[in-house]
């Protein structure tokens, strides 16, 4: 799963949801930090059978090297990658 959502990110198949949106703004995140950075992220959680949507959890760095959690879903109907969130670690 993780594959196939950084597949379509990497040919502009992807969307943020509105939730994703605002987080990235409340974070000072921008969307193409998470879509650079997604290749070179690790793996943290797949979860395949969440509801509506499977999920994959990544673990990525920003240019200035402060590291996020970015959650995704693969919406397989139409073979696109949703951003569903980001965070910063506490601690």
């Amino acid at each position: 799963m993780a594959g196939n959502i950084r597949e379509a990110v990497r040919d502009e198949r992807y969307v943020f949801g509105a939730h994703a949106d605002q987080r990235l703004r409340e974070r000072r995140i921008l969307g193409w930090q998470v879509v650079a950075g997604l290749d070179d992220a690790k793996v943290i959680r797949e979860t395949p059978d969440a509801m509506p949507n499977p999920v994959v959890e990544f673990d990525e760095v920003l240019p200035d090297g402060t590291p996020f959690k970015a959650v995704w879903a693969w919406i397989s109907a139409d073979r696109t990658a949703k951003l569903v969130t980001v965070h910063f670690y506490d601690g």
